[in-house]
């Protein structure tokens, strides 16, 4: 395990938040649900099928002792969390259309968050994005001053760790947006003790080109500067201007990043989901996400490919997430 996450485990066992892993008959969410509780650095807590869960246990031979499980057929609380879902949803969700969509396990984990009952959610590893995220954004919901949730991935190899997004979410994101989500991206790096030296990522550095594309970049820093002159954000940048101090001495001379970015902002999800993958499969570090940020509670996407290890350290993200949430709150 990196040092960024023996330094995540260390402090996230001092709270020990409860993570909602709803996927329960998944071997890998299951195995990671014992992994964590042996650990004693969150108390997860199992959605599925009572019967279900039970039987994979047992074909796994696993040791769910000390685990809390839920089940949503059974539920006892159900009426309470139908009236508080219908509630949160001002109008659009029926008593009776409420009690269908609480039987999926996505939804019955995200409602456990909003009624205060958990700390946060890792899914995906069984679902898709958008059956991970659309519970999130109706219940949960954005930040205040944030329009739009994004998603980045921690890219670690031994001692280096660096920031990727938006790499899972905002397919085309206009100028707002960028800078929406380059700011957003210096809080999440803050979560991880990065300081956060922001690139705007482009094919052009400081108007070595000119298009469309080019000029969105630009702009997006210009206002993501605006709005936060604390902190260190610049572009339009190639990737080499950003990253390699003698290039960034002969393009970019006069910028405050000098090569040394660590939180890398792509014009579009094509071009994130690319860079990451990349870096991942030619450079070889590790690529933890996607961390879903600008939600008022964490709730985090594995991808279907996830093994047992993604599944644990994206839980102690999310349990990381929770806890900075509290403090700055």
């Amino acid at each position: 395990m990196s040092d960024l996450f023996k330094t995540i485990k260390e402090q996230v066992k001092e709270h020990q938040p409860t993570i909602v892993l709803p996927e329960a008959t998944d071997e890998r969410v299951m195995e990671a649900a014992v992994l964590l509780e042996q650990d004693k650095v969150v108390k997860p807590i199992l959605i599925g099928k009572k019967e279900e869960v039970e039987a994979k246990a047992a074909e796994l031979q696993l040791d769910l002792t000390g685990i809390t499980q839920l089940d949503p057929f059974t539920y006892d609380k159900m009426d309470e969390m139908v009236a508080s879902f219908v509630e949160r949803r001002k109008g659009k969700e029926t008593e009776e259309s409420a009690r269908e969509k609480l039987k999926d396990v996505n939804y019955f984990g995200t409602m456990l968050i909003h009624m205060g009952l958990a700390d946060g959610l890792v899914s995906g590893a069984a679902h898709s994005t958008g059956d991970t995220v659309r519970p999130a954004l109706q219940i949960i919901k954005t930040q205040p001053g944030i329009k739009r949730t994004s998603g980045v991935f921690i890219m670690v190899k031994e001692d280096q760790k660096f920031v990727f997004g938006d790499c899972a979410i905002n397919i085309a994101p206009n100028s707002e947006e960028l800078a929406e989500i380059a700011i957003a991206t210096a809080e999440t790096a803050k979560v991880f003790n990065i300081d956060p030296k922001v690139a705007m990522l482009s094919f052009s550095t400081k108007g070595s080109a000119s298009s469309m594309e080019t000029q969105k970049v630009s702009e997006a820093t210009k206002l993501a500067q605006a709005t936060r002159p604390d902190l260190v954000i610049d572009g339009e940048f190639q990737f080499d201007a950003a990253f390699v101090p003698a290039v960034a001495r002969k393009k970019a001379p006069d910028s405050p990043l000098q090569g040394q970015a660590n939180v890398f902002i792509f014009p579009s999800l094509e071009s994130g989901n690319l860079g990451y993958k990349i870096a991942q499969r030619l450079g070889g570090y590790d690529a933890i996400g996607p961390i879903l940020q600008g939600l008022n509670k964490p709730v985090n996407d594995l991808s279907r490919g996830c093994n047992v290890q993604d599944v644990y350290k994206l839980s102690l993200i999310t349990a990381m997430q929770s806890i900075t949430q509290k403090v700055t709150k």
